[in-house]
């Protein structure tokens, strides 16, 4: 089991480049993307900037603002802001500190791959899905769903809620 430290005590005091009033802790780094911690004290600032890498900014707690492209909108903790790869964006604060969870992802976006999750072959480059001829033959309905469902929602015990956790039931 490998355990990573984050948060108080962890972060850079200076922050990364290009930001005013923010620390900065890289949680995990490899070939497949970056996810780190932000913690922006008041009046803090990630200056706008663009980057080649598809990039969600999960704010897990306090709030403030974010830029994507020419729109900006007030964000709190609980919400997610997809910052498209090559648009500019950025982040602020201005009467309450916040932090957020960056995760990275290497590239623009899974635009070539998608389909290879679910099932569906696509011709590379194209977008199209490939055809298999043992599939797609006359009179084919190609091939047959998987029988299943989801399970029965169960209904959670408040007796049994932690309420001092801070997650609503």
């Amino acid at each position: 089991m490998e355990i990573r430290r984050f948060g108080v005590g962890q972060r850079r005091p200076d922050g990364p480049a290009g930001t005013r009033g923010v620390q900065a802790q890289v949680i995990h780094s490899d070939a497949r993307g970056v996810v780190s911690e932000l913690a922006f004290a008041r009046d803090a600032v990630v200056e706008s900037h663009t980057n080649p890498n598809t990039t969600w900014f999960v704010v897990i707690e306090g709030g403030g603002w974010v830029q994507v492209g020419d729109e900006r909108a007030r964000v709190a903790a609980g919400e997610a802001v997809l910052w498209p790869a090559n648009v500019v964006h950025g982040a602020w604060t201005d009467l309450s500190g916040m932090r957020a969870i960056v995760v990275e992802l290497a590239g623009a976006d899974d635009a070539g791959v998608r389909g290879i999750i679910d099932g569906r072959a696509l011709l590379l480059g194209s977008g199209s899905p490939a055809v298999d001829p043992d599939l797609e033959r006359p009179g084919s309905s190609g091939p047959t769903p998987g029988e299943g469902g989801l399970a029965p929602k169960t209904e959670a015990d408040p007796a049994l809620l932690d309420r001092s956790s801070g997650e609503p039931y």
